[in-house]
């Protein structure tokens, strides 16, 4: 049977490399914080939501909103970054949010699809830092969650046998494994 540890790891496979400290930590259900944490609005969750919908959208399977990401990334961030750190995570949400309401006259929560999408091009451009982290949030959030692990990869809860070469049949997901 797999445990915790070789699934966070199998997961910064997906990732294309090693996983935060402070995502792993959250993943182990640990507070590194112990100090003062910022307080998250209800723009802010919503706009956390929406980008995460753009990072995965709901396609054959639902997407990162329907998996509720942004909770996950509010208690990531609230529990195991530092102060300064999520000083900076909400200021490039905030920065993005501005972004979009100079080129659209629109805050980023009220943007249409494809204005989103154009939103977040630009802002891989111009906040890169802040993009990976929002995107590392947002992938291990969801794989992480009931919906990825069990709508966007092959869930099994009890493993068989180790079989290290299957074929896997024309559009067949990866596996997920606990």
């Amino acid at each position: 049977m797999i445990n915790r540890r070789e699934s966070i790891q199998r997961l910064s496979i997906l990732l294309g490399g090693a996983l935060s400290t402070q995502v792993t930590a959250g993943l182990m259900g640990q507070v590194l914080n112990k100090g003062a944490s910022l307080e998250v609005s209800d723009a802010q969750r919503a706009q956390l939501a929406e980008l995460a919908d753009v990072i995965i959208p709901d396609t054959d399977t639902p997407g990162a909103k329907a998996a509720k990401v942004e909770e996950f990334i509010i208690r990531v961030v609230r529990d195991c970054y530092e102060f300064e750190d999520q000083q900076f995570f909400y200021a490039g949400l905030e920065k993005l949010d501005a972004d979009s309401r100079a080129a659209h006259q629109k805050g980023f929560v009220e943007l249409d699809a494809e204005a989103k999408n154009q939103m977040v091009k630009e802002l891989i451009k111009s906040n890169q830092p802040f993009f990976r982290q929002v995107r590392e949030l947002t992938v291990t959030g969801y794989f992480t969650s009931e919906i990825g692990a069990t709508k966007a990869l092959d869930y099994v809860a009890v493993p068989g046998r180790f079989e290290g070469d299957i074929p896997l049949k024309e559009g067949q997901k990866t596996w997920a494994l606990r």
